[in-house]
């Protein structure tokens, strides 16, 4: 992570409110009756004002009408959209809209309709298990996540090459960042911090501020092995864990904001939406639905109207690192069957175009890498994954030429001697070669996994846990994250195995993700 000019939030906080729809539960379209008793001025006149705008499109909250009976989806569609489909809506269609019966809405009221106060508060929003029918299945892949557990898991583990060494680094791991869950739920990114003796282990983060960053961190991997507020060992550690990013969380427009003022900033907003949007689908608890959409509604706010990226500023024009984790959140979210305007993807594929060459095989920061330039390999790394979340074919020029070069580099290892590893580019890394597949992820994985599993802390009160020294100059993992988000990258590397499904496979989900 990096640090960045403070912004003027205020000023963001007022461009989303002007910009912003109102949003209702449902509208009503009425007919009318008027017999032609006037002029056909006064016709007219009548007809301006009961015209329905483009602007009062509902929003729809789609829900069980008795906790006995499911729906497919849970849906909440922005008021703002403004691509072509929505413009070719007719006054016909606007009347055959139907009011929907939800008996729940104490539960699952918009967020126009909730005053703050009610909606950040984690003692309003108290996890009960069974206390909302269940939902059903989602419109997204949500059995890609819900591949983390039992059978599945195991046969994935061994599919795509983990082994019981792997998985039992991926479980001491864990297990190292319960233990420095703080009494509040959250994290923070100094380790030290809260009571118990087990927190003398070195290598602090340096970020101030971040704790909804830090929370995000620590909860991805129990997220990721599987573990949710209902089901798993550490399922009291996640319930207190979103409960804490719950009271964090600000209305912004019509969105939901994790920026975190500081280091995090929208890494901290990126992180947060991830782990709504995978809990959300792993778990399909209503509660959680409003925070998951309203992140990725804020990430759309925040998106570069010129350039189509992120960075550190709400509308700032955008880099390839602040990019990664926002996709890797709208890519959640679409899996979760939740709702994103496409100009958000068309947004990213632009700055995607602009930040590499002319083949799509290599990546810079903010500007395509110079005449020849390979560009970076974690920056490589975060724009080929982007692209294939994004419909890019296994064939594509850009992203085989791109992959061979990221396999010919390889993984980033401790040889023993040294200490410097660049974890954020391993996991990227690792991601892109799994989707890729083949002998090029049969030989990064076999370096990767068993490098990770040897270079474990085994002992003390950093048993479980890793850290390096990062080999970039912005040294995203020792300065300012230290250990806890190390552990973090380094354990969720090793959950590659079940996290996703590949793409390039019968159970593709490709289709899900596609641009078009």
């Amino acid at each position: 992570m990096a640090t960045a000019e403070q912004p003027d939030q205020d000023h963001f906080e007022d461009e989303v409110e002007e910009s912003g729809h109102k949003m209702l539960i449902f509208n009503v379209i009425p007919s009318w009756m008027i017999s032609f008793v006037g002029h056909v001025g006064l016709i007219v006149l009548l007809a301006f004002l009961v015209m329905p705008k483009r602007e009062e499109i509902t929003t729809a909250l789609e829900a069980s009408a008795a906790p006995t009976e499911s729906v497919e989806s849970i849906d909440l569609d922005m008021a703002d959209f403004e691509d072509s489909e929505m413009e070719e809506l007719t006054e016909t269609e606007f009347e055959e809209v139907t009011p929907i019966e939800v008996e729940t809405m104490t539960e699952m009221e918009t967020f126009e309709s909730l005053e703050t106060s009610e909606f950040v508060g984690a003692e309003e929003m108290v996890f009960e298990a069974g206390d909302i029918g269940d939902l059903g299945a989602l419109t997204g892949s949500s059995n890609e996540v819900n591949g983390r557990t039992g059978e599945s898991k195991k046969k994935a583990l061994k599919e795509y090459g983990g082994t019981d060494a792997s998985e039992e680094a991926v479980q001491l791991a864990l297990k190292w960042i319960v233990n420095h869950q703080r009494p509040d739920g959250g994290w923070d990114f100094d380790h030290r911090i809260g009571p118990g003796d087990h927190r003398d282990s070195p290598n602090p983060g340096e970020i101030a501020n971040s704790r909804a960053a830090a929370t995000a961190m620590a909860l991805l991997p129990l997220l990721g092995n599987g573990q949710t507020h209902r089901v798993g060992v550490y399922r009291e550690n996640v319930r207190a864990g979103l409960e804490f990013l719950m009271a964090k969380a600000e209305r912004k427009g019509r969105g939901i904001s994790f920026w975190e003022k500081g280091g995090g900033q929208m890494y901290s907003h990126g992180l947060a939406s991830i782990v709504f949007c995978e809990a959300f689908a792993m778990t399909k608890d209503a509660k959680l639905a409003p925070y998951a959409q309203g992140t990725i509604w804020f990430i759309e706010d925040a998106q570069d109207q010129v350039g189509g990226g992120w960075k550190y500023k709400p509308r700032e024009r955008g880099d390839t690192s602040v990019v990664g984790w926002q996709l890797m959140a709208l890519k959640s979210a679409k899996l979760s069957g939740l709702n994103i305007n496409p100009k958000t993807w068309r947004g990213a594929k632009k700055f995607l175009d602009e930040v590499s060459n002319t083949s799509g095989a290599f990546y810079g920061y903010q500007t395509p890498p110079g005449d020849g330039g390979t560009g970076g390999k974690g920056q490589t790394a975060i724009g080929l994954l982007s692209r294939m979340y994004m419909g890019w074919d296994k064939d594509t020029p850009g992203l085989k030429e791109g992959c061979q070069w990221i396999g010919s580099k390889g993984p980033d290892t401790f040889d023993g001697g040294t200490d410097k590893v660049d974890m954020y580019y391993n996991y990227y890394g690792t991601q892109l070669m799994k989707q890729y597949g083949g002998e090029m992820w049969a030989k990064w994985n076999g370096k990767m996994r068993d490098n990770l599993v040897n270079s474990q802390s085994k002992e003390g009160n950093t048993a479980g846990s890793w850290f390096f020294v990062d080999t970039t100059p912005s040294k995203h993992c020792s300065n300012k994250g230290g250990r806890l988000y190390t552990t973090s990258l380094a354990c969720m590397t090793l959950e590659v195995y079940y996290r996703y499904l590949p793409i390039y496979t019968d159970k593709s989900v490709t289709d899900d993700f596609k641009l078009e």
